[in-house]
């Protein structure tokens, strides 16, 4: 794909992967996603904002074709997607300086062998002149890495954001037009990504307030000419209020926690209670990741497996546990045949999850009377809870 213009001198380059569907070996890629970097030709010196996967560095070097003279490569984040043709610019442009933070030039040098000598670093706030255009440097670390930065076009009023406000969607469409499909592929981003950070996030949200941002130019997915779609979407995700939702991933073996999962779904909908199940057996875990984010109450339902949880359910809840979303309150169903600790290993599994344990429900065997008359006051249990805390 050739360079798209986004305004006057300033063009995406990239590429767009259709066919990725699995990120970093683990996170998955339902629609394939893109690798932004961004050209901005100034009066007096040209700049290339990232790159792009080094397998795809091919596609970026024929967008660079006409580019005779580039004077700064800027690396805003050390990760490979962003960083990985770096050296490859370098070479191709023996000239250029690349510009990064001090915590990102230690990164780039153990990761890409980057020489120190080609590298300048910047401090927070600090700017850099093209002639008639103007780029700020704007430290937002832990996002998602310790060493992130943003970068700010002053004259265009474009926030360059890295991966923050970023998606994984592979799209012909330069600017977010469907934003109801983008929201939803940002929100799975944030919460398999930055949904870790989120406190971090807010303060870097309050930073980014007093610029006046008329587009918004991410390194993944795409660019946003209603940057307040996007940034108040992040706000409400990192500290809005979470709503009456409980969402329950399971397993079952043979039907008894599936019982137990329908039963307690039921009740809690007849409380007014939306309930979202997730059959750990084939659900996809980025819906998993997306209903974190702002569901008031987790529940995960297993069977015993010899002594513990289900291998499923223990690889869920230290996903859970790694993204540490804002759930205030967690519950755990099952059953077991003759024993063990099912219970205790997985509360042992949740050491970063601020919540409540409401009191568990286990059955042995086939759920009794008396273990569904339990699952109902554990519904009653977590509805007044929500309704006491004014979820809605």
């Amino acid at each position: 794909m050739k360079p798209r213009k986004i305004k006057d001198n300033i063009y995406w380059m990239g590429y767009i992967d259709w066919d990725a569907r699995l990120f970093d070996q683990l996170i998955p890629l339902p629609d394939g996603t893109s690798y932004n970097a961004y050209l901005v030709e100034g009066s007096e010196k040209t700049v290339l904002i990232d790159t792009v996967e080094p397998e795809f560095f091919g596609e970026l070097e024929e967008q660079l074709e006409n580019v005779t003279q580039l004077d700064y490569l800027v690396s805003l984040h050390a990760e490979q997607d962003h960083s990985g043709s770096i050296p490859k610019v370098l070479s191709k442009y023996p000239d250029a300086k690349l510009i990064t933070t001090p915590k990102a030039k230690e990164i780039l040098m153990d990761l890409l062998a980057i020489s120190a000598d080609s590298i300048i670093t910047v401090v927070d706030g600090e700017t850099l002149s093209l002639g008639d255009k103007t780029l700020e440097f704007i430290y937002t670390p832990w996002v998602h890495w310790p060493e992130t930065m943003v970068a700010y076009l002053q004259e265009e009023k474009i926030l360059f954001s890295c991966d923050l406000f970023g998606s994984h969607i592979a799209t012909s469409d330069l600017f977010a037009v469907d934003e109801a499909r983008v929201y939803e592929a940002s929100k799975r981003y944030f919460s398999e990504v930055m949904m870790p950070f989120a406190k971090i996030i807010e303060k870097h949200l309050e930073k980014l307030t007093p610029y006046d941002i008329d587009i918004v130019a991410p390194s993944h997915g795409p660019i946003h000419r209603n940057p307040s779609f996007i940034i108040n979407a992040h706000k409400d995700w990192v500290a809005g209020p979470l709503k009456n939702v409980v969402i329950l991933p399971y397993v079952s073996m043979h039907h008894s926690t599936k019982k137990m999962v329908d039963y307690l779904a039921s009740m809690l909908t007849e409380k007014g209670v939306r309930v979202e199940l997730f059959n750990l057996s084939v659900t996809d875990i980025g819906k998993l990741a997306i209903a974190l984010v702002d569901a008031a109450t987790i529940v995960v339902g297993t069977p015993t497996v010899l002594y513990g949880p289900h291998p499923a359910v223990a690889y869920c809840t230290f996903l859970a546990n790694m993204l540490r979303p804002r759930a205030q309150y967690l519950s755990i169903i099952g059953s077991y045949g003759w024993g063990g600790k099912t219970v205790e290993t997985l509360a042992g599994m949740i050491p970063n999850l601020n919540v409540e344990i409401i009191d568990p429900v286990f059955a042995k065997g086939f759920p009794s009377e008396q273990d569904f008359q339990a699952l109902d006051v554990l519904a009653e249990a977590i509805a007044s809870k929500h309704q006491e805390q004014g979820f809605v």
